[in-house]
Order: structure tokens, then C-alpha cells, then sequence
């Protein structure tokens, strides 16, 4: 199991605040990192989740619609705690509206958050990877990296840029020892599907498809999360692990 063994690493996490960002920043605390969250609003509880672990805990606020602030983080993280050995590029948002009506502020608003900002972040910890000799990056995809969804064109286009984004960063980094993976979850209970959770007519058509039965819970991701960020993925690359309770099976 010691290859699961986070200890010593920084684990850099953005919007660690509520949902999937924080149960994965909580879920590397509890393999041994120390953890550096990002993003717009506190992360009080995500704190108060990883102090009584014992490792160290730093939050930096940030607007992550824009790539002004990526190197800005790298070099804090990098200054507090010596290095930056994981990067979980999380943070995302979502707009919904027919393709017929969709806005170009909404569209650039999604694909400036969930696939420019992740480019130029992973730019920049990479740099500090290379440096290092290795680290890990993880990007989280979606199901909609390989459907097409209805009503979210550019979180779909976003998504479905990110899962290639990944591969190639993947087939360009891997030689400097940085591994670079995602995750796509499936339906969780976060923020952006409490829409679809409120839906009664959509929620039966979701669960019914669903072989587990039943919407994710956050913390069930963390597993997924550690292994990627580990020893134990090494030579794993360019990989976008389904994380979704066998939706894409059925």
C-alpha cells in the first residue's frame, strides 16, 4: 500500500470549496498530502474537513474565469511549500440553455473556466514538475467528454476539449516524468446537478440508467483521485477514468 502513499507532497486543488473539489482535497489529506486550495469563496470547511489529519492546509483565493492568476498560484504553492508534486485542475462551471438560444458570453464564460484556465495552469505546475523530475495531473472530465448531453453546449464542448487536452499533454509530458490523467465523474450530488436532482421526470430517467442505482456521493471519488495522484499510476497516462456507477456500461 505504500505506493498509494501521498506523504510529503503538496496537492494543489481547485475549487475545493464544496462537492467533488473538496472531497478529493480531503481524500489526498487522508493519503498523507498537504493541501493547497483554490477558488473564489472560502474554503473554511474543506479546512476544518483536513485540520484534525494532521497536515498542513493552505487556501488561496482566486478568480479562476481568467488565466491571470495560474502563475500567480503555481509560485505560491511553490514558495509555502517547496514544490508542487499534484495538480487537480477541478474547478468548473455550467450554463444551460437550447443550442438554438445559447449566448456567446455564456459560451467563452464556460470554456474560459473548464479548458483555458486548466491549459495554462497545468503549464504552469508543469514547469515546476519538470524541475522536480515528476508529478501528477488530473483534470476532471465528464460524462459528457464522450456524449453529447442536451441544453450545455459549451460544457459539453469544454469537456469534451479537456479529455483531449489531457492526451495530448499526456504524449508530451510523460517523457519528463509528469503524468497527466482525468477523471469523468458520473452524476453526483454537487451544485451543478441540482437542477437535475430537483427534476422529478429527469432524476427517474438519470437513476434508471444508473447500474448502481443511486447518485454519487462525493467522497466516493477520492479513491479514484488518490490512485492517479500516486506511485501507483506511474506509468498510467493520457487515461480518462469513468468514475460514474457503470452509467457508460449500460
Amino acid at each position: 500500500m505504500n505506493a498509494f502513499d501521498l506523504s510529503g507532497q503538496c496537492a494543489l486543488v481547485t475549487g475545493a470549496n464544496t462537492g467533488l473539489g473538496q472531497a478529493i482535497a480531503v481524500a489526498l489529506a487522508h493519503a498523507g498530502a498537504d493541501i493547497v486550495a483554490v477558488g473564489r469563496s472560502a474554503m473554511d470547511e474543506t479546512e476544518a474537513n483536513i485540520a484534525p489529519l494532521g497536515r498542513r492546509f493552505h487556501a488561496i483565493k482566486a478568480d479562476l474565469s481568467t488565466t491571470e492568476p495560474c502563475a500567480r498560484i503555481i509560485e505560491e504553492a511553490r514558495d509555502l511549500f517547496g514544490r508542487c508534486d499534484i495538480l487537480i485542475n477541478n474547478a468548473g462551471i455550467i450554463r444551460r440553455q437550447d443550442a438554438l438560444e445559447f449566448s456567446e458570453e455564456d459560451w467563452d464564460a464556460v470554456i474560459d473556466t473548464n479548458l483555458k484556465v486548466p491549459f495554462f495552469l497545468s503549464q504552469a505546475a508543469a514547469r515546476v514538475m519538470v524541475q522536480q523530475g515528476r508529478g501528477k495531473i488530473i483534470n476532471i472530465a465528464s460524462l459528457l467528454s464522450f456524449q453529447g448531453g442536451i441544453r450545455i453546449p459549451s460544457y459539453t464542448a469544454s469537456k469534451s476539449g479537456l479529455a483531449g487536452l489531457t492526451r495530448l499533454l499526456a504524449c508530451e509530458w510523460a517523457s519528463k516524468g509528469i503524468n497527466v490523467n482525468a477523471i469523468a465523474p458520473g452524476y453526483f450530488v454537487t451544485n451543478n446537478t441540482e437542477a437535475l436532482r430537483a427534476d422529478k421526470e429527469r432524476n427517474s430517467a438519470i437513476l434508471a440508467r444508473i447500474p448502481a442505482g443511486h447518485w454519487g456521493e462525493p467522497q466516493e471519488i477520492g479513491g479514484a483521485a488518490v490512485f492517479l495522484s500516486s506511485r501507483a499510476s506511474d506509468y498510467v497516462h493520457g487515461v480518462v477514468l469513468p468514475v460514474d456507477g457503470g452509467w457508460l456500461a449500460r
